[in-house]
Formats: structure tokens, C-alpha cells, sequence
């Protein structure tokens, strides 16, 4: 029996790049990207819970093994991957990630099929930073960024980096200062989110809402979870996303 049991295999393309998907779920979209090694038991329950609470869910399969463990194995696998693609930017600062490209054409056609205010985007640890980037198309309306990790925090300069471009870091400003608000959620104490979230504060002001958990825990939603993180989540996801929001 496999944790994707009940979810509908599909694919997405923009720009003849293919992407599996998974799908469950009614009501509002939201977009769950999967952290290294890729999509885990953990982050099928932290997406089933997404799905409980009256949303309609699609998760990318971007690089691992659907349904695998997380240990070393697959984790040197999804890194290896990684690290020889060309859809991701590991070290660059000031630079949006490629797959930010397919991630907007998946929000959008998303929203177009559901309708609403908009579909939500989360991401987490070395994806965390793509919610961001889907920001800068309008038919995201909850991003969510959670223990955001690349690129790697290695130096000041890199642990500071949004992995967005000025161009895209300008839209995701302009679309705070319209009212989207940014959650983000990590381990107060965790070394791989550098000093992004202190970034965020001073770019986005109050539009930026910050959870911060208590400890040197990673994975605030699927390994390290907290359901204190997954419930504002969740409710960032009905403030933002339901009608009447």
C-alpha cells in the first residue's frame, strides 16, 4: 500500500518542461511543494491534512521518489538530482529558480479551473523559497514559506538571499503593499534559514507574519512538526482563500 493511495496521478507542462502531479481533495487550490528528498510520508500527512480542512490539493513530484523514506539514501539521491539540474539555483544569490516558471503556470491553471480569490503555495526547506516566486504571479494569493533554504546558507550574503531576482523581489513587494501577506514558519534557532525571515521583515513590513517555533528543529510541518505551525497554516489558507476572504 503506498502513502499516495487516493490520489490522482496527472501531469502538468509549461514551456515543454513536464512535471508529475498528485491531486486530492474540494474546494480552494493549493499548491504543496515537497522538500528534499521529495515527496514523504510526512509531507503526504501534512498534505492530507491541507486536503481535510476543504482544499483541493496538488503536489508537483519535482526530483526523489514518490513515496519514499526519508533516510540517506534517498536524500543523497534527490541531492544528487538537485545538484545537476538546470531548474534549480543552489548557490546564486539574487537569482529566481527556474521551476519558479512552471510552478506560475501550474498556479494559474489551478485558478482558472477553480476560481476564487486565488490558489495558495506552499513550500519548505530548499523549496521554500518558490511560494515567494509564485507570488509574483496574481493568481497566488496565500504563499507560504516554510523553513526557507536556499540557497544554501553558506556565508552572510547567501543566508540573507530570498532566492528571488530584483524584478521579482520588486512584484512580491508591490503585491504586499496591495495586502498579500507572506507566512513564513520555521525553528527559531534553525541554521539553514540563515537570515532570510530578518530579510523578509525589512522588505515586506507587517505583510510579512512570522512563526517562529521554539529550538534547533528543521522540518516545522512534516519530520519536526508542530501542530501549532500547521494550524496558522492552515488558517492563513481560510483567511486567505475562502469565500468572503
Amino acid at each position: 500500500m503506498s502513502v499516495l493511495d487516493g490520489w490522482t496521478l496527472g501531469e502538468h507542462e509549461a514551456s515543454g518542461v513536464i512535471h508529475p502531479t498528485y491531486r486530492k481533495g474540494s474546494g480552494p487550490g493549493v499548491v504543496v511543494i515537497h522538500e528534499i528528498p521529495g515527496i514523504t510520508a510526512d509531507v503526504v500527512g501534512f498534505a492530507e491534512d491541507v486536503v481535510a480542512a476543504g482544499f483541493t490539493v496538488v503536489m508537483p513530484h519535482l526530483f526523489g521518489t514518490p513515496g519514499a523514506d526519508a533516510n540517506p539514501r534517498s536524500m543523497g539521491s534527490a541531492l544528487r538530482q538537485v545538484c545537476v539540474s538546470s531548474e534549480f539555483t543552489k548557490l546564486a544569490t539574487g537569482v529566481t529558480a527556474p521551476i519558479a516558471t512552471w510552478l506560475r503556470s501550474l498556479a494559474r491553471e489551478l485558478h482558472s479551473e477553480l476560481g476564487g480569490p486565488g490558489v495558495g503555495a506552499l513550500g519548505m526547506c530548499f523549496t521554500g523559497g518558490f511560494a515567494l516566486a509564485m507570488m509574483v504571479d496574481d493568481a497566488v494569493a496565500a504563499p507560504v514559506v516554510a523553513q526557507p533554504s536556499a540557497p544554501f546558507a553558506i556565508g552572510k550574503a547567501r543566508g540573507a538571499d530570498l532566492n528571488l531576482s530584483p524584478v521579482d523581489l520588486a512584484t512580491v513587494k508591490r503585491r504586499a503593499g496591495d495586502g498579500c501577506s507572506v507566512l513564513g514558519v520555521r525553528y527559531r534557532k534553525d541554521p539553514a534559514t540563515g537570515t532570510r525571515f530578518e530579510t523578509l521583515t525589512r522588505e515586506l513590513g507587517d505583510r510579512f507574519v512570522r512563526v517562529e517555533l521554539e529550538g534547533r528543529g528543521h522540518s516545522t510541518l512534516t519530520a519536526h512538526r508542530q501542530q501549532r505551525a500547521v494550524d496558522r497554516v492552515l488558517a492563513f489558507f481560510d483567511e486567505r482563500l475562502k469565500p468572503g476572504a
